[in-house]
């Protein structure tokens, strides 16, 4: 099977941002943690 060098990017490219998700953030509560945070960085970035 031959697989184009674009597909192979964006399996690695999808690969490590799951890891990284995986990583940062453990459970689905750590994941609501971390999307709050940025809400609230992006809140007091337009006071």
């Amino acid at each position: 099977m031959k697989r184009s060098f674009k597909h192979i990017v964006i399996l690695a490219l999808a690969s490590a941002l799951a890891a990284v998700f995986s990583a940062g953030c453990g459970t689905v509560r750590g994941f609501g943690r971390d999307v709050g945070t940025v809400g609230e960085g992006i809140q007091k970035s337009t006071r």
